[in-house]
């Protein structure tokens, strides 16, 4: 329990602390994997032919797609709890512009929160928010989400 209490404390020392933004180019086959992936059929996200046909001029991302950018950057960063488990706690999102091919998304995560519980069998837990901001290649904010992680 020495590490568990070792490790809040370590993570309650970088609340503010917001990691180098990383950027992400996006390319057609990733969305059309994602989409698979998901059995989201939506033809936006898959049939360049209809896609360019509609509102946005060509194929786009589901809303959720932009989750599959930069979270290794939470990951590495819980890294140092090696001893114990990390569960996904909620994910809140907000989208604000569509993801196309071609976009390069910039990733800015920030630690927002730490709350310490102990558990019964477990010990203390840690509950981290992360703040993630998306932006593209026009300085427009794509989407805007907070990741809440369960660290044991």
């Amino acid at each position: 329990m020495a590490q568990d209490l070792s490790f809040v404390e370590q993570m309650k020392s970088k609340v503010g602390l917001e990691l180098e933004p990383r950027v992400y180019e996006i390319e057609k086959g990733m969305i059309q994997r994602f989409a698979r992936a998901i059995g989201d059929t939506n033809p936006l996200w898959q049939d360049e032919d209809y896609a360019r046909k509609g509102p946005y001029a060509g194929i786009i991302a589901p809303p959720t797609f932009i989750l599959t950018t930069g979270f290794e950057q939470i990951e590495q960063l819980l890294t140092s709890n090696a001893s114990g488990a990390v569960l996904h706690g909620s994910t809140e999102i907000e989208c604000y512009h569509p993801v196309k091919p071609g976009d390069a998304i910039a990733v800015a995560v920030k630690i927002a929160s730490v709350r310490e519980r102990q558990g019964g069998q477990t010990g203390a837990m840690a509950f981290i928010a992360f703040d993630i901001t998306y932006t593209n290649q026009r300085r427009e904010m794509v989407a805007r989400c907070r990741q809440m992680v369960i660290a044991s």
